[in-house]
């Protein structure tokens, strides 16, 4: 391996287990104002301190990682799946730093840092190798459009964070009308949501770990120019159990799992791109070993998510925590505007001679964009503050997170990289 390379791969796993500790710090600083029996407040900033430092640590191993791994691939990582998520991952930690050294709140942090970590965990998905750049990457505007796009949702990746924050904070889980069972379904719908995503990495890598395979060849028909009539076959190959196998499909090889032999149902005929069913496959897997996962969760606390993680945060400002969320999102939004839209079109007109062709993944990137105009008009506007403000707040950044996720599982576009398990 190049050695450039070999020492990338190892900062990204110094830089991975750095913000893991740093998330033990900062949970360790919040549970503090409950537990402890002298000074909560010392203790609180005393390991906020370290879960701060043990941050900026672990983004200087990122830092590693980004330039050497450059170094060793010839151009900059942000080419496929797992280049950009790591450097989303970095971003996000960059713009946490700054923002808490502006407003020193050990709670974001206590929120930023597993979500860093839960889309380093989520990049390892893909494929990790250097893979020479398409002539239609190859561009001054690779480095431009995609750094600049994710330094934008790098902010309002920490506004999230805080605004999870503060709804967590304001919620009365004691209320029992109407308003207030719906506060408390929405903010452990939230929840519930990232253990989803978590579900899905557990599931990917509990598998991969015990070397599952499946494989299923797919007849595809389809007419050339001439009228002529065109019958190929392709392979796909799953890395989970086949719950559903791909539509008009043979198996190959399948594992048995669970005393299952064979795929449970086939993919409806809609879905008849090769990875269409492995897609969904995916999806169908995650969304059960998120509701195991969940479960488990609260057999153990005996109560809603939500409701258990409240009393941790007695004694914090929500005006705070707002005031931090609306900045991030302000920084970010002219970022965002710059890189997923004005250069993003720039650099289409460069390499597919238009500026807008309605791709499913450019339609996300203007839907993410008019939906935070939304927020800060509301917010500027129509002074919607609080409680608000931090809905929106939530709800954009899943938009984002829809946008860079859901679009390249479920909907396949020129901007679509590898389809995973």
């Amino acid at each position: 391996m190049n050695s450039w390379l070999h020492t990338s791969s190892n900062a990204f796993i110094v830089a991975f287990f750095l913000y893991c500790f740093s998330f033990i710090g900062y949970a360790v600083a919040v549970g503090g104002r409950r537990f402890s029996n002298r000074d909560p407040e010392a203790h609180a900033k005393r390991w906020s301190r370290i879960g701060f430092g043990l941050a900026v640590l672990g983004w200087i191993a990122h830092l590693v990682f980004f330039f050497t791994r450059w170094k060793g691939g010839g151009h900059i990582p942000t080419s496929n799946m797992y280049e950009f998520m790591t450097f989303l991952g970095m971003a996000i930690m960059f713009a946490f730093i700054i923002v808490n050294l502006i407003y020193r709140n050990a709670l974001v942090g206590a929120f930023a840092t597993p979500l860093v970590v839960i889309i380093i965990a989520y990049a390892s998905v893909f494929p990790s190798d250097v893979q020479p750049l398409i002539p239609a990457l190859n561009s001054i505007w690779l480095k431009i459009h995609v750094t600049t796009a994710a330094a934008g949702e790098a902010f309002f990746a920490v506004g999230f964070a805080a605004a999870l924050v503060q709804l967590l904070r304001v919620v009365d889980f004691s209320r029992n009308d109407k308003a207030g069972k719906r506060a408390q379904r929405g903010v452990e719908g939230v929840l519930f949501f990232i253990i989803i995503v978590i579900g899905f990495l557990v599931s990917v890598f509990g598998f991969r770990a015990g070397g599952y395979e499946a494989e299923f060849k797919q007849e595809k028909f389809s007419i050339d120019q001439q009228g002529n009539e065109i019958n190929s076959v392709q392979k796909v190959a799953y890395g989970l159990p086949p719950i559903v196998k791909p539509y008009n499909s043979e198996t190959i090889t399948m594992q048995p799992y669970l005393g299952i032999k064979e795929p449970l149902f086939e993919a409806p005929s809609w879905m008849n791109g090769v990875n269409a069913g492995r897609k969904l496959n995916t999806v169908i897997w995650s969304v059960i070993s998120g509701l195991i996962l969940y479960g488990i969760i609260r057999l153990v606390l005996r109560k809603p998510l939500a409701a258990a993680i409240h009393p941790y945060l007695d004694g914090i400002d929500p005006d705070d925590l707002d005031e931090i969320s609306y900045r991030a999102i302000a920084i970010g939004f002219p970022v965002f505007t710059l890189g997923a839209l004005i250069f993003a079109m720039i650099w289409a007109q460069i390499a597919w001679s238009r500026f807008w062709g309605w791709d499913p993944k450019e339609v996300w990137a203007l839907i993410t964009w008019l939906f935070y105009s939304a927020y800060l008009h509301l917010r500027l506007s129509r002074g919607w503050q609080g409680t608000r403000s931090a809905w929106l707040a939530v709800i954009g950044f899943i938009v984002v997170l829809f946008t860079l996720i859901g679009v390249n599982l479920v909907i396949a576009g020129l901007h679509s990289y590898a389809g995973v398990s």
